[in-house]
């Protein structure tokens, strides 16, 4: 679309001039570092925000009706949904159709940018599929923000549903050799792996000094110790924190228990499956600004319950029960199949918290602890990626750079 000045007269017809200008969005609160403002926002023709003063007296006008506006949503663990996994590697048409219908899929909850994660698998896996998750931007859909890899440099003891036999050692093992140089140039953007493993500290900060890629340490059975020592190598987040970690003792606090330092960020899956409501609302109020509500949502989110076939990652058959899926026969979690949004109301029941505090850890959380300067929160210079809600945070739409791409309606 060619950029228009609608401040200087153009030999271009009002109507035209019209639709490509500035939106302002009236009668609308905005969630503000966890305050209401009653503000509009104005939008220009490359979906940024901009000043409210700016606004063009041609702009066109939304009302919004008093409702609840929040910053997009970010969803930093995906796995799938719709039947697709991000290990799910048939030809290069299938897996960029399979990204695709996710994209499209995810602002009707309220996701308007996800990190697609991929979980342990063989190296020619990784080679495979990374390539398609490089960033990129969908006109009608959700943004890819990069990959999250997790693994394969994992606790064995703590693996979760992970793949044993395609767990690697940091020490006996190269990063280019799993992941593949390029991508780790292009495509990763988030590396979850056990700060404890011999060579560990060595890979995170080559991760994080020599590629610029975040480091979330989980599938860990780490002491609390090793964990400072993950985050002095250059670690800055915790992985669905609680699950796949030693439990937070009172004489050995283990990761979970570095969320007290404020140094680091910590993920949690906000399902009741996963953790307790009360479990929670502890970890939240122990540091709001750095809690982050995660889905770690895999392929059959969306899907009627039942039993259906394993992926690269987990050979075996899962069971769908509403949100919780295990391996069939087994107790064992494989993830979850909740919404993010979701999450963000559960949150805001089980912490006791309004839907404006709630919001922060699927949005501004996010983009600080992955230094996203575009995305997360509603100023001036970022996108105009937002969604529309009520008081119990219940969708209504979702708009990307100032376009609505979904609707309840």
């Amino acid at each position: 679309m060619e950029m228009v000045d609608i401040q200087t007269p153009c030999p271009i017809d009002p109507a035209v001039i019209r639709i490509m200008g500035h939106t302002q969005f009236i009668n609308c609160r905005k969630c503000i570092h966890g305050d209401l403002l009653n503000s509009p926002l104005t939008i220009d023709d490359n979906g940024m925000i901009i000043p409210n003063e700016e606004c063009s007296p041609n702009a066109q006008v939304t009302d919004l009706e008093n409702h609840i506006i929040a910053p997009g949503f970010i969803d930093l663990q995906i796995n799938g949904a719709l039947g697709f996994h991000f290990t799910e590697y048939v030809s290069p048409i299938h897996y960029q159709d399979g990204v695709r219908k996710l994209s499209h899929y995810l602002p009707s909850t309220g996701v308007t940018a996800f990190y697609p994660t991929v979980p342990t698998v063989e190296p020619d896996v990784f080679h495979n599929v990374l390539p398609f998750l490089r960033p990129f931007d969908s006109a009608n859909g959700a943004s890819v923000l990069g990959a999250h890899v997790e693994g394969p440099f994992l606790a064995p003891s703590k693996k979760g549903a992970h793949n044993a036999k395609n767990l690697h050692i940091p020490e006996s093992s190269s990063l280019e050799s799993v992941y593949g140089e390029h991508n780790l140039n292009t495509a990763i953007k988030l590396v979850t792996m056990a700060p404890e493993l011999p060579g560990a500290s060595k890979f995170i900060s080559l991760l994080t000094h020599l590629y610029g890629i975040k480091v979330s340490m989980g599938h860990s059975a780490a002491s609390y110790d090793e964990g400072l020592a993950g985050i002095r190598a250059g670690a800055k987040l915790l992985t669905h924190t609680f699950n796949a970690m030693n439990p937070l003792h009172h004489r050995e606090p283990g990761l979970a228990g570095i969320i007290s330092s404020g140094t680091v960020y910590f993920s949690l899956i906000a399902d009741a499956i996963h953790l307790h409501p009360s479990i929670i609302s502890l970890a939240y109020h122990a540091r709001p600004n750095k809690a982050i509500l995660i889905t770690d949502s895999i392929e059959l989110s969306g899907l009627p319950d039942g039993t259906y076939p394993g992926h690269p990652q987990i050979p075996k058959p899962q069971l769908k029960t509403g949100n919780k899926v295990t391996i069939a026969g087994t107790e064992t979690l494989v993830g979850t199949c909740i919404s993010l949004d979701e999450c963000a109301r559960n949150l805001t029941e089980w912490a006791q918290i309004p839907i404006q505090k709630a919001v922060m850890t699927v949005t501004e959380n996010v983009a600080d602890a992955m230094d996203l300067s575009s995305r997360g929160k509603l100023e001036v210079g970022r996108r105009g990626d937002f969604v529309v809600m009520n008081e119990m945070g219940e969708l209504r739409e979702t708009w990307i750079l100032g376009k609505k791409v979904w609707s309840m309606n």
